[in-house]
């Protein structure tokens, strides 16, 4: 993990990624680049105002542009060009009154770039994840290299993965073989008969306690299937207040 990118649309999220990024850089020793995504005119000001915000950390090198034109088409060139391993996002809000959990923009993001993303939630604290939940339905993954990020979360903070199989009623019977590269990563297994992925995650979330939840997003018949229809994530389809790693399947 050697390049970190973190799009930021306003002063507060902005401190409260970067800040994450920086002391996760801290551990990693990746770079950390910063753009903002903001078209109203004053992303120059916003990028100034958060570099100032975060605490410098001596061993991390922070590099800042603004970016010009589509920020979509923006954020895929630099993820190409700067080969970015992650892109660290903000959800749309935690206000209880508030029924997003990423709007449109972040959403975008999402669904458009096939960089390994964490949503981290406003004011989340960078700690130690001790334990991880992978949660999915479909288990026989063809290609491990799916999970590289995954596995360099597990590595960098010597977490344990708990795993988190959801036998949904339209799972075909091939899903149910587990890939062994995450059985032999893995320190527990779960079974859970439930409608849909995000089903299961909330009658076992408490149960795990997680610190981090990771989904991969497969190219067909995902946890997010319905949701890409649009951009916005409702908080009802998918919402946590925890860090969110989000893997984009491999072919």
């Amino acid at each position: 993990m050697k390049n970190i990118l973190v799009p930021i649309a306003t002063r507060e999220k902005g401190i409260n990624n970067l800040t994450y990024a920086v002391n996760f850089a801290s551990i990693t020793q990746a770079r950390v680049y910063v753009t903002c995504i903001n078209s109203d005119g004053t992303a120059e000001q916003v990028l100034r105002d958060v570099l100032e915000a975060v605490p410098v950390v001596k061993s991390v090198q922070v590099v800042s542009k603004v970016l010009s034109g589509d920020i979509f088409e923006g954020i895929q060139e630099l993820s190409r060009t700067l080969k970015i391993d992650l892109i660290i996002l903000s959800p749309k809000s935690i206000d209880i009154s508030d029924k997003l959990y990423l709007g449109k923009v972040t959403g975008k993001i999402v669904k458009q770039n096939d960089v390994p993303l964490l949503i981290v939630p406003a004011n989340f604290l960078f700690r130690k994840l001790d334990k991880v939940l992978m949660a999915f339905k479909n288990a026989n993954y063809k290609n491990d290299d799916n999970f590289l990020m995954l596995e360099d979360f597990l590595n960098i903070f010597n977490s344990q993965l708990h795993l988190l199989h959801v036998n949904t009623p339209d799972a075909p019977e091939e899903a149910k073989e587990i890939s062994k590269g995450l059985m032999g990563r893995s320190s527990s297994l779960t079974e859970s008969d439930n409608a849909t992925v995000f089903q299961g995650i909330l009658e076992h979330y408490q149960h795990i306690n997680p610190d981090m939840i990771c989904v991969l997003r497969r190219r067909k018949q995902n946890i997010f299937e319905k949701i890409w229809q649009r951009n916005e994530i409702f908080k009802e389809e998918f919402h946590t207040t925890k860090p969110l790693l989000i893997l984009k399947e491999r072919e």
